[in-house]
């Protein structure tokens, strides 16, 4: 190690003791202070790991916590960034946080924003990239979801021999040819039937001759077996498959992959698909599999904002990050299965975090909502104003609906709601602005950890 990747980390691990244990944070000042030292520090930080680089447009969080769970039935020392914090700065302060080990090589399990992969990549060697999913989002950082998908082939083509870990279900990932060893996954749960996605889905068109891809079976947006009508395009042969949805509710998911029953305590099939990647990449790493489904089957799988439950005054609070418009309508067909009637409250932010164009929300499906099961509609955030139209022209009732900018505000209406559930739907800064004022009440521990 150099002296001056001596000076960086000791910094770096100094100013991360104070933040965490004084103002409960630290989860990327300390990354930029170590980087502003040393720029190549991950390299050092990171030269005696196994890493795997977990990416795409929604699922990351999830899905990584998923596997370091499924991982740590096998290994004694796995490395992640649990806090969500997946830019360069966040992962060289999770690589600060290390425990030393004596025996085995450790893992890191590293959630990256999209845009990071190749700055990520730069200065580590993964064994394994994990490709969840490329949908429209933040159209001012990303672009278009071939845009977003250049960004991370360009960090993939830094490592040409690590094993790309894949949903087969997305033609995206099956588009471009690489050198790198591929495992895919995906859903075969249904009966093959011709049939077509709507006609405003991203990603639809064959990468080999541009003609409208067709499907036997479709699980949402342009997500399932794929064929191209017009060329040999198809979808890839899965390694690990769904096989079987049994049951779902807002709160669990019942299903077979590769045969095995395995009930994931958390809602959405979107979810399931994290499961799945995260069983996928166990199998990669030869964890056996009745420790994979032991992990994927514990009570514990929630995370920051993702489907988070929090007790408020007797009332049961999910809040869940939406981002986009793929995510917002997984989670209204999520919760639209809830058997009992329910309050719901959307969030709206548009902060560089949330992505500043929030046109988005026009193009999710709010109109499908159960106004008449929904008692109480609350629209908050700082763009309160333009999701409470949205949510006037979807069909609330005038006289169930209210609006609140502050989100202290939120959270003294939620406790009036007249249900015992109560969903809230917020952009990234605004859960942040929630569960701050949560702490401040004592419904929650500060910080996201």
């Amino acid at each position: 190690m150099s002296f001056k990747s001596s000076v960086a980390i000791a910094a770096g691990r100094a100013s991360y003791w104070f933040l965490h244990n004084f103002l409960h944070g630290g989860t990327a000042l300390p990354g930029k202070i170590t980087l502003a030292l040393d720029p190549e520090v991950l390299q050092t930080l990171s030269k005696n790991y196994d890493v795997v680089i977990i990416t795409g447009t929604n699922g990351k969080t999830l899905t990584t916590a998923l596997t370091v769970k499924v991982l740590r039935t096998n290994y004694d020392n796995v490395l992640t960034n649990p806090s969500g914090s997946n830019m360069k700065q966040g992962i060289v302060t999770a690589f600060l946080t290390a425990q030393r080990t004596k025996s085995g090589k450790p893992l890191a399990v590293l959630e990256t924003d999209e845009a990071n992969v190749a700055l990520i990549t730069r200065y580590v060697n993964p064994s394994a990239f994990v490709l969840t999913n490329i949908f429209r989002d933040q159209m001012d950082r990303y672009g278009e979801i071939y845009t977003t998908y250049s960004k991370i082939l360009a960090g993939i083509r830094l490592a040409p021999k690590a094993t790309i870990i894949a949903n087969g279900d997305a033609p995206i990932f099956n588009s471009e040819k690489l050198p790198n060893p591929i495992i895919y996954y995906g859903f075969n749960a249904a009966k093959d039937q011709e049939q077509m996605a709507a006609p405003n889905t991203d990603g639809l068109l064959c990468p080999k001759c541009q003609n409208i891809l067709h499907y036997y079976q479709l699980t949402y947006s342009n997500l399932g077996k794929y064929y191209c009508p017009n060329c040999d395009f198809k979808r890839p042969v899965l390694d690990h498959q769904v096989t079987k949805i049994t049951k779902q509710t807002p709160t669990t998911s019942t299903f077979e992959i590769d045969g095995h029953p395995i009930t994931l305590h958390i809602g959405g099939t979107y979810n399931i698909y994290n499961a799945l990647a995260a069983y996928s990449v166990g199998h990669y790493f030869k964890v056996d599999t009745s420790r994979i489904i032991q992990a994927l089957g514990s009570k514990d799988e929630k995370v920051f904002g993702r489907q988070e439950v929090v007790s408020i005054d007797g009332k049961e609070v999910t809040l869940i990050l939406v981002k986009n418009p793929v995510g917002l309508d997984q989670v209204l067909s999520m919760i639209k299965t809830d058997s009992e009637p329910f309050s719901l409250a959307v969030l709206l932010n548009a902060n560089y975090a949330d992505g500043i164009d929030t046109s988005w929300i026009w193009d999710g499906r709010f109109e499908e909502l159960p106004f008449d099961r929904i008692p109480q509609v609350l629209a908050g955030g700082e763009r309160y104003r333009d999701i409470a139209f949205r949510l006037k022209v979807a069909g609330v009732v005038p006289e169930n609906f209210e609006e609140r900018e502050n989100l202290n505000a939120v959270l003294e209406s939620i406790k009036k709601m007249p249900t015992k559930h109560v969903y809230v739907l917020a952009t990234y800064t605004a859960v942040l602005q929630l569960r701050k004022a949560m702490a401040s009440q004592n419904y929650i521990k500060e910080g996201m950890e």
